[in-house]
């Protein structure tokens, strides 16, 4: 169906080079210079069936802040440019993915209206080297730049990895099911005519 688009960033604090394919079989190819966004964003290419590919360096030196930002703000302009007039989309999208004692709820509504609702609790301040604080940063980002409503509920869980996990492989399950064309839906799924 050829849904993919390409985004460069640069600004005085990074350099982001993006491609996703909507349509694609679940293969990355990501070095964004923080080691564990790597680890979430290929369980998000995989799960989510989109391939992926993000080359990106920034001022990690004071910390991963604006990589994190910009990298999210890339994924939502890259998702919108792919999605085009959304013709066919099914627009909703919603996933529970349990990840050990973690389970986590993702809905979206690929609305034109961005949105982020974010009920998530890390219980300690770093998984490893990362900051958790900031996905909340990358999915703001992602929400603003796509215009897609999303929300994101972490129903319980212990360990910040287990939970982090399972919020990117829901928000990849959320995502494919909301992009997937169906055969049924005429133009656009909305009583306005466009989204």
């Amino acid at each position: 169906m050829g849904r993919s688009a390409t985004i460069q960033r640069k600004t005085t604090e990074t350099d982001v080079y993006m491609k996703v394919d909507l349509d694609g079989s679940g293969q990355g190819e990501i070095a964004t210079s923080v080691t564990f966004l790597d680890h979430m964003l290929n369980l998000f290419s995989r799960h989510g069936l989109m391939d992926l590919v993000i080359k990106s360096k920034g001022d990690t030196d004071i910390d991963d802040h604006h990589l994190v930002e910009d990298i999210g703000i890339c994924l939502g302009e890259a998702v919108k440019e792919a999605l085009g007039d959304k013709r066919g989309i099914v627009r909703y999208g919603s996933a529970n993915v349990p990840m050990d004692e973690s389970l986590c709820s993702v809905v979206m509504d690929i609305s034109g209206r961005p949105y982020l609702i974010y009920h998530v609790d890390f219980k300690d301040k770093k998984i490893g080297k990362f900051d958790p604080a900031l996905l909340k940063e990358f999915f703001k980002s992602f929400s603003d730049h796509s215009g897609i409503t999303l929300h994101i509920n972490v129903i319980y869980g212990k360990n910040n990895h287990h939970i982090a996990e399972a919020i990117f492989k829901a928000f990849a399950l959320a995502l494919r099911r909301a992009v997937t064309i169906h055969d049924r839906i005429e133009g656009v799924l909305s009583t306005k005519g466009s989204l």
